[in-house]
């Protein structure tokens, strides 16, 4: 049996697909952080069959909810203070998003004017589909 502490506060990221907990890792700057992080992969889930969670001991202002919110915004994020849940948030779809993803057409701005700030802004809710702010382009990538 896997025994994984309690954290006093912080975060646990709940229901993220399996096997996209190390693209959240890093994503979010964790690797960066110092402070205790457990990634659990793989884990057993009723309904999803399979899935990651990511727990981290530390101020939850250090969490970007944009970035998490573009890579999946079905995770569930408990907020943990005093060893307890206090909080769940879910995730929506941000409108505009500025450095996450960069614009791969070679006719943007953004191509010639290096110091520019790739922006995003969120063309269809339902397909999770951005686009390039500059040259409306859409983006295919994906975390």
């Amino acid at each position: 049996m896997l025994n994984v502490g309690k954290i006093e506060e912080g975060f646990v990221l709940d229901h993220i697909p399996a096997g996209k907990s190390m693209s959240i890792y890093y994503h979010l700057g964790l690797d960066k952080l110092d402070c205790t992080v457990a990634i659990i992969k793989n884990a057993k889930s009723n309904v999803m069959g399979k899935k990651d969670i990511i727990k981290v001991e530390c101020d939850i202002n250090t969490l970007d909810m944009d970035v998490l919110a573009v890579i999946d915004h079905t995770i569930t994020v408990n907020v943990i203070k005093d060893a307890v849940i206090v909080e769940k948030k879910q995730l929506t779809l941000p409108l505009e998003i500025t450095g996450i993803m960069k614009c791969h057409n070679p006719r943007c701005i953004t191509s010639i004017e290096q110091e520019l700030p790739h922006i995003f802004y969120l063309a269809d809710a339902d397909r999770e589909l951005y686009r390039c702010r500059y040259c409306d382009e859409k983006n295919t990538e994906r975390f």
